[in-house]
């Protein structure tokens, strides 16, 4: 998982629809720093996250029930509703996504009621069109990062010990036993006794009033149907007509001659990405191609060499002998005459020294099919040879594309950017305008996707709800086959049980290690961190040759908490790319996204924590205080940074105190005066 951007709107003390924030990514500027006096909106932004992801919150995010921003909710007139929502973007496995989460508040004239919220999940294709995933929104995100693990990639760095406390070693269990592989086990175990108990119980038939019933469901699913069908015509209409509005917007740029040089660029570059996207689609429908035909001859290597090894076997036997074969000799004996032309009478000495060679001769037929087969075998192994090559063809294609398709992208963001600031009006206008189609029509390509997704859902639903009407009453043979799936099924549990107790044992010993060596690294103290077999975290010494706990400071347990973070992103790395398929090139990279990391650690820790850090993750996202921006901190981090920004927050009170911070030789304000009574946090992107 690569983070992208995060998106705000009113949401806590962002009020309105914030600006996009782009988190940084590469191999050595991965760290987005962001900087905020307390209150302003660190926390919120962190628990905006996981509230995406995961509709989770960190400890000190308090009153959660009052998500949508406050000035919203006042300017809104009552029983009209007001939206709050955060969309997060990421990549994962070459694959762009966006997650949206949405509550609604309406106001009477005694209480503010709240909606259940919404999550919704969109993906980039190859021709860069969005569309909604077949799967579940949770489980995508589930099956990228695990919800039980997502407190060791989005956390508040001031109460990080907090994971070393008696009454979180459940959660340390839980998630390590996630990615150990032991929690999969588990809930297979868990699956197949809810299976087991399920085939207890027959099927109830169908009856008369049950088939009205899904009939009555099958027609109201075909009026859905039919109306998405119509909003889907709508929406193509309206398609055409911002691409219109799109062209006619261009051709005014290209007449302004002050940029019509940078504007017939960018439609050259525009151009490019089509072909590039096209290029890359086919691309990998060639790959999908080459793999559903030849992929099968690599997984024969160990056949063919068995095969070998029979004929070799048979050849050395004299089973298989080149020369006079078998129906030759019988076909001599059957006609009684030899190829001399002497007789062969049974009993007699010649017939008996013919009929001696039917033991020592091969049969012809099998000759020739081994000889055959031999022939076939050389070709399956020139074959697998040539599967491999054409995959790395195809391979180095796609990553050639994708990196042509990211450099126009970056290239049209310059051009766009230098439009968008362009001081003659004419020029910023139209770039404005164009900016608003270009949103317009990734709406409508998102609402299309959406569309055809519900409605390839609903004609799902209409086939089940067929198969239903037609189905029949269990017959007698199916109670029997769900008697030997029982049995199957007890056996698969117990099997399953005694592989998750011998696995358990060996992986905690190898996290326990990791946590010991990145403690080690980053700790002044001798002490050294202990797993038990509860996964109870803790610190012990050994300084008179005996281990005994250690009463650790609470700078000691944010180091001890830390490693032990350190050490989970690293098994998830090993995890992840042990469940890594062929071709996927990033599927083992994660985020941090952290909350004042540096606690009441004392100026060394801060200096050994501001190094480690940005090792952890392929992404760094770090909150900060000004206090806490200290000299060793940004010595540190500096060189590493992508991204830049600072929460400007806009006090209500009278006589507020206002507040700045020095960002590569720019002030920028942290606390200033309010103007209209409410308070709120901008954000404001800082030019390194």
């Amino acid at each position: 998982m690569k983070l992208t951007s995060i998106k705000l709107c009113n949401f806590r003390s962002f009020y309105g629809q914030t600006p996009e924030i782009v988190i940084a990514s590469g191999d050595f500027r991965n760290t987005t720093i962001i900087h905020g006096n307390n209150g302003a909106g660190k926390t919120s932004l962190l628990n905006a996250f996981t509230w995406v992801l995961y509709e989770k919150f960190t400890a000190a995010f308090a009153a959660i029930e009052q998500l949508v921003n406050k000035r919203a909710i006042s300017e809104v007139e009552e029983n009209q509703p007001v939206e709050c929502w955060v969309e997060v973007g990421w990549e994962h496995e070459g694959t762009r996504y966006r997650a949206k989460r949405t509550c609604r508040v309406y106001k009477n004239s005694t209480t503010i009621e709240a909606t259940k919220t919404k999550l919704t999940i969109q993906y980039a294709s190859d021709d860069g069109k969005w569309g909604f995933p077949i799967e579940p929104a949770e489980e995508i995100i589930n099956n990228i990062l695990p919800a039980s693990l997502h407190q060791y990639f989005f956390f508040d760095g001031e109460r990080i010990e907090e994971i070393v406390r008696s009454d979180k070693k459940t959660e340390i269990a839980e998630a390590t036993e996630t990615f150990l592989g032991v929690k999969v086990i588990e809930l297979a175990i868990k699956h197949l006794k809810e299976a087991k108990k399920s085939l207890d119980n027959d099927l109830a038939a169908i009856g008369d009033a049950e088939t009205k019933k899904l009939l009555n469901e099958q027609t109201k699913l075909e009026t859905a149907i039919e109306k998405i069908n119509q909003r889907q015509i709508e929406i193509k209409q309206e398609l055409e007509n911002q691409q219109t509005f799109k062209k006619d917007v261009s051709k005014r740029l290209i007449e302004l001659s002050a940029v019509k040089e940078l504007q017939e660029k960018r439609q050259n570059l525009e151009t490019q990405k089509r072909t590039n996207q096209e290029e890359l689609k086919k691309t990998k429908d060639a790959l999908k191609k080459i793999i559903s035909k030849q992929a099968y001859t690599v997984l024969l290597d160990d056949t063919n060499q068995k095969f070998r090894e029979i004929i070799t076997d048979l050849k050395q036997r004299g089973e298989l002998t080149s020369g006079i074969s078998k129906e030759f000799v019988s076909d001599l004996i059957q006609s009684g005459r030899c190829i001399c032309g002497a007789d062969l009478k049974e009993g007699g000495h010649g017939h008996f020294h013919v009929k001696s060679l039917l033991r020592k001769t091969g049969s012809s037929s099998v000759e020739e099919t081994a000889i055959r087969m031999g022939a076939q075998i050389d070709d399956i192994d020139k074959q697998a040879n040539l599967f491999w090559e054409n995959v790395d063809r195809e391979q180095a294609r796609i990553n050639q594309l994708r990196e042509s398709i990211s450099e126009v992208e970056t290239e049209l963001d310059k051009i766009q950017e230098i439009l968008r600031k362009d001081p003659n009006e004419d020029i910023s206008g139209l770039q404005k305008r164009l900016d608003g189609i270009e949103a317009k029509i990734d709406d409508l390509n998102r609402e299309q996707g959406a569309n055809q997704q519900e409605s390839t859902h609903l004609k799902a639903d209409i086939d089940v709800l067929g198969k239903q009407i037609s189905k029949q009453k269990q017959n007698e043979e199916k109670q029997i086959l769900a008697q030997r799936r029982m049995v199957a099924t007890q056996d698969a549990i117990e099997r399953l049980m005694e592989v998750k107790n011998r696995q358990e044992n060996q992986f905690r010993l190898q996290l326990e290690k990791r946590v010991q060596e990145i403690f080690a690294e980053i700790s002044v103290t001798p002490y050294i961190p202990k797993i038990t077999e509860k996964y109870e975290l803790t610190l012990v010494e050994n300084t008179t040759g005996i281990e005994a706990p250690v009463a650790a400071s609470t700078g000691e347990n944010q180091i001890l908490s830390l490693s032990f973070i350190a050490s989970i992103i690293d098994k998830v790395r090993e995890w992840s790319e042990k469940r890594k398929i062929m071709m996927v090139p990033d599927s083992s990279t994660f985020p941090i996204v952290m909350d004042s990391p540096f606690g009441s650690l004392d100026a060394n820790s801060r200096r050994h924590i501001a190094q480690t850090i940005p090792k952890l993750a392929n992404q760094l996202v770090v909150l900060v205080t000004k206090t806490q921006w200290r000299v060793e901190v940004e010595e540190e981090i500096i060189d590493r940074i992508g991204k830049e920004y600072v929460l400007t927050y806009y006090s209500s009170k009278p006589d507020c105190e206002q507040d700045f911070i020095d960002v590569g030789g720019e002030k920028y304000a942290l606390v200033r005066q309010s103007s209209n009574g409410f308070e709120y946090t901008e954000i404001v992107e800082v030019e390194r």
